[in-house]
């Protein structure tokens, strides 16, 4: 890919015009055929054969890629496994590896996938944590690399996605937690720019108004998937002039600290302070009492996926069904003791 936009920028055109032009398509002129190829042929730069490969799907694997973080690693994040498991066993129906493609923090996530895109090495590409813009969904779009993401972005346009239904959890969420009386509930949201971030705060706000409260935004709470975080955030809660008697938990292992801080200070889950957390994690399962949190199977997130990208791949389309795929994963509340009626 690195060849692609230099000739890109000799030229002044786009890389995905480029990339039409070295592999012969029809929606590109003659002249600027031309163009492109004396350019390759001034700077070295041979017609990438990689981009073929993908095209025609003859690599026989498919990327997965993930961004490694240190505060997912130390939670005992199950969520990539669950979904691994699902994307696969779809694939070894077709005789397809699934490769994961591991980002350091360190990296910049974009020349990351650019490079592995250029090697060729994947029929197709799988993303994970999206953000609001990314360019990532811009560059395979360009390059006409066939590609599913797990989650939701605003850039590109008619591509296939698959996320959780973030808005389903907050409303069912505001839903219980208002028939208990509660009317300052608070929400945590996750650091950066990840896309389900931003959904789950505009599904915070129209739940408020839908119930008729006042949104207050000293009610959100960044945090960091982390104990830690939920341990602060009481601290934070409870200094506020009107403190909330509810919380809905981003990351639900933030529910450790909570009820740590909670017990520190002589105060119960469920009673002094409602929590919802979004995901039935192993990591908060067997705490007392128990977390009102909701269930989704990843691997049926995973096998969603597999057959999305699979439908785009020209060896394997014939059995799937055409089309984008874009689909919200339904998760169901699974009702513990953390939540109860609020106290005045």
């Amino acid at each position: 890919m690195r060849g692609i936009a230099q000739l890109a920028k000799e030229l002044g055109i786009s890389t995905g015009t480029v990339s039409r032009a070295l592999n012969g398509k029809r929606d590109v002129s003659d002249e600027t055929k031309r163009k492109v190829m004396e350019a390759a042929a001034r700077l070295g730069y041979a017609p990438n054969q990689a981009a073929r490969a993908l095209a025609q799907g003859t690599t026989r694997s498919i990327g997965f890629m993930i961004e490694l973080d240190p505060e997912t690693a130390a939670s005992s994040d199950y969520f990539f496994m669950g979904v691994f498991d699902g994307v696969q066993s779809v694939l070894t129906r077709h005789g397809l590896d699934l490769l994961v493609l591991p980002c350091p923090t360190t990296q910049d996530r974009y020349h990351y996938l650019e490079r592995f895109v250029a090697r060729g090495v994947v029929d197709g590409i799988i993303l994970a944590s999206t953000q609001r813009v990314d360019q990532r969904v811009d560059l395979l779009q360009s390059v006409g690399v066939p590609f599913v993401t797990l989650g939701r972005s605003t850039s590109g346009q008619g591509y296939s996605w698959i996320d959780l239904d973030f808005e389903g959890v907050v409303n069912t969420s505001i839903d219980r937690l208002v028939a208990l009386g509660h009317r300052r509930i608070a929400l945590t949201l996750p650091f950066g720019e990840v896309n389900f971030g931003a959904v789950f705060e505009a599904a915070y706000r129209s739940a408020l108004l839908r119930h008729g409260l006042e949104f207050d935004p000293r009610l959100m709470f960044v945090t960091r998937r982390s104990e830690q975080a939920g341990y602060r955030i009481v601290d934070e809660m409870i200094a506020l002039e009107a403190a909330p008697t509810a919380v809905l938990l981003i990351y639900e292992v933030a529910a450790i600290g909570i009820y740590r801080r909670l017990a520190e200070l002589g105060l119960t889950p469920g009673r002094d302070l409602s929590i919802v957390g979004l995901r039935d994690e192993p990591t908060v399962r067997f705490l007392e009492p128990s977390v009102t949190c909701f269930s989704v199977s990843l691997r049926d997130i995973g096998v969603a996926i597999a057959e999305a990208m699979l439908a785009q791949l020209p060896a394997h389309a014939g059995a799937y069904p055409p089309g984008i795929v874009q689909k919200l994963a339904h998760l169901e509340l699974r009702a513990g003791e953390s939540d109860g009626p609020a106290r005045s």
